[in-house]
């Protein structure tokens, strides 16, 4: 199941807006009730969703944290930029097979 948030960047996404600052534009809170968490504040200018709307983004938005994952993933055994450019000036055929190595066994959904 994805996180609010997600759910919440998907939907206003899919309303034309790129971005949430979740300190300003939208206010989560969560009372440890078991309810988990819940909009406390809505600031953006389109309509905040109803749990229907935000339901209908699950799909995307388990989609979306896995890929996160996965670009998270391969940035760390991708290494530091500066060393690959080394990689690369030294052997670009090495440079492309490591990389290409990393995308098979990390592949995005």
């Amino acid at each position: 199941m994805a996180n609010l948030s997600t759910k919440i960047k998907m939907y206003c996404n899919a309303n034309g807006v790129a971005s949430v600052d979740f300190t300003k534009d939208v206010m989560l809170q969560d009372d440890s009730d078991g309810n988990g968490a819940y909009i406390k504040e809505w600031n953006l200018d389109i309509t905040q969703p109803t749990d229907a709307q935000l339901s209908a983004q699950e799909s995307a938005a388990d989609t979306e944290e896995a890929n996160a994952q996965v670009r998270s993933t391969r940035r760390t055994a991708y290494g530091d930029i500066g060393e690959q450019l080394d990689e690369i000036y030294k052997d670009i055929d090495a440079w492309k097979a490591r990389i290409k190595s990393i995308k098979d066994a990390n592949p995005k959904s």
